[in-house]
């Protein structure tokens, strides 16, 4: 049987186009990303700039900046709900403050694109790529209702709103106050917890007699789910 001929220069050169075309735009998401925490009103130019491309590029991929922010945020919306996932522990107010100090430990260094993704005019794409984490967290507060350890005085739905909002709360009050990583890491599961029905000082304690909810375990535990090149971040 003869050898198949060799690809051509025509195919590698289609190849390679899609090949940049792929990193462009990865590089546009992460530079608007990051600008967006810097400038929450950052231009096209500046983005364009901090991803080494033209204004020109970025159209190639998005119509308008609007559909870049839509992008940037429900793709981060996407990633949390993925990491929140596995999170689970046997005491569902563990759990509970878990899911907290995760999404604090994935957002707290861009918290103020954080804060526009979940208030701003984006919420309900961005809410129905949290969806999955949402019903996760649902599942934890009915599981923590049966066994007697959050507040039942109020329904599953309100409970699981309060301690969604209270999360977010604190992205507000982190970039207000300008909170240290640790601070907003032990704030974000103490205010989820007093939305869960806990005491403040009932909190505190089972924070501080819990090693997986300690700052450097939980950061630890998402640098090994996050991908290879986020790893160093």
């Amino acid at each position: 049987m003869p050898a198949s001929p060799a690809p051509s220069s025509t195919a590698a050169r289609v190849r390679a186009p899609r090949r940049d075309a792929t990193a462009n735009r990865e590089a546009i998401l992460a530079a608007a990303a990051a600008a967006l925490n810097e400038d929450i009103d950052t231009t096209l130019e500046s983005i364009a700039a901090r991803a080494g491309l033209t204004r020109r590029a970025i159209y190639g991929h998005f119509s308008t900046r609007d559909d870049l922010l839509v992008d940037v945020f429900t793709r981060g919306a996407a990633r949390l709900a993925a990491l929140l996932e596995p999170v689970s522990h046997p005491d569902a107010r563990v759990e509970i403050a878990l899911f907290g100090a995760t999404l604090w430990a994935e957002v707290e260094h861009i918290r103020v694109s954080a804060a526009l993704a979940v208030r701003g005019p984006h919420r309900e794409l961005v809410g129905t790529a949290l969806d999955p984490a949402r019903g996760r967290l649902r599942r934890t507060v009915e599981r923590g209702m049966a066994a007697g350890q959050i507040r039942t005085d109020i329904d599953r739905e309100t409970v699981t709103r309060l301690i969604e909002n209270a999360a977010v709360s604190v992205l507000d009050e982190a970039t207000r106050a300008k909170l240290s990583p640790v601070a907003g890491h032990r704030l974000v599961m103490l205010a989820g917890l007093s939305a869960a029905g806990l005491g403040w000082r009932e909190a505190g304690a089972l924070v501080e007699a819990t090693p997986e909810l300690a700052f450097e375990a939980v950061h630890s535990r998402q640098r090994t789910q996050a991908p290879p090149s986020e790893r160093t971040r």
